[in-house]
């Protein structure tokens, strides 16, 4: 507490002073101040927590460490179920877990993913499909210390896409559709009937 009556957080180190015979006869201390530091550290927690995009974090040992308020609500486990978990093993389904551990493991190495499709299972056993950036975490001495991913849930998008699709394919006129170079991207099954191909 200041002498005005502020509240200041301060990092100490304290060392033992000995006399010349080896004695202790006192302390020294070095203080830093960290009131700033800690109280940007509170908001960017706050920050990652009310965000409106899913955010989750791992340790170097991929155990959740960070699952704010909007991954909580798109798959419904909260922060105690899920800190310490093992994001891969618990809470990605079977057939993904070797490529996410990849991309985890990548940003470990310090190689960022963008835009990085996978489904997470949700605590109702709903597949849910993620699109995920995973950035490398490291402290304030540079050291990596986890992984944190921001996502979006793009479950309905790609359910809107098959059904575009589908409804291509189906459709009883041809439909083709060409990209910039003249390679066909589109083709339906009226199409096919019609020339064969």
């Amino acid at each position: 507490i200041t002498k005005a009556g502020a509240r200041i957080e301060v990092l100490l180190n304290a060392t033992t002073r000995r006399n010349e015979h080896g004695k202790v006869i006192g302390v020294v201390g070095i203080g830093q101040d960290i009131t700033a530091r800690l109280a940007q550290e509170r908001e960017y927690s706050k920050l990652i927590d009310t965000a409106n995009a899913p955010i989750f974090g791992v340790d170097t040992k991929g155990s959740v460490n960070v699952w704010n308020q909007c991954a909580r609500k798109l798959v419904g486990y909260n922060t105690n179920e899920v800190m310490g978990h093992s994001l891969v093993k618990e809470f990605i389904t079977e057939d993904y877990q070797a490529s996410v551990q990849t991309v985890l493991d990548k940003a470990l190495d310090g190689v960022e993913t963008a835009n990085f499709e996978f489904p997470l299972i949700t605590k109702a056993g709903a597949r849910i499909e993620v699109l995920l950036n995973a950035t490398t975490r490291r402290n304030e001495h540079g050291k990596v210390i986890g992984v944190v991913g921001i996502g979006q849930d793009i479950t309905a998008r790609l359910a809107q896409e098959r059904e575009y699709s589908k409804l291509i394919d189906s459709a009883n006129a041809p439909i083709f559709g060409v990209d910039t170079q003249g390679k066909v991207t589109v083709w339906n099954q009226c199409a096919m009937q019609l020339v064969g191909y």
